[in-house]
């Protein structure tokens, strides 16, 4: 599965779009994965608490686990998919400001800046999507 496929997963939105989404839920223990500005590559785990939006850096390792930059102290560990990591920190007491309770869902890709009458792009859609007209 891919990052994409995930509805948690908001892609490259600012850390400014993201404490605006985040702050319009209002809920403790809201999340989601978003692309890192500072560090290619990398993702942020991006936790709501008491009016706060605390980023955790998610880093993935030459073999491909995601990990999480935690407290210091924390036990780092290693997860095969980004579902994993977020089940994990689910439970309580994993080294988070608090465990995550709900997902905040990005808009589906097709819901995503889509213009009204907007012509298809035709260049961009596969060939199997197209349907071959035969004259009569």
């Amino acid at each position: 599965m891919q990052h994409t496929d995930l509805l948690f997963y908001h892609g490259s939105i600012s850390r400014q779009r993201c404490e605006e989404i985040m702050a319009a839920k209002g809920k403790n223990g809201s999340y989601l994965i978003r692309e890192s500005e500072t560090i290619h590559g990398a993702l942020c785990l991006c936790v709501y608490k008491k009016k706060i939006v605390y980023t955790y850096r998610i880093l993935q390792t030459h073999t491909g686990y995601y990990t999480l930059q935690t407290s210091t102290g924390v036990q780092q560990r290693f997860f095969k998919t980004l579902e994993e990591l977020v089940h994990h920190y689910q439970m309580r007491n994993q080294g988070l400001v608090t465990h995550l309770r709900r997902a905040v869902k990005r808009k589906p890709i097709d819901q995503e800046n889509t213009v009204p009458d907007e012509e298809p792009d035709y260049e961009n859609v596969s060939s199997s999507d197209y349907v071959d007209v035969l004259p009569e």
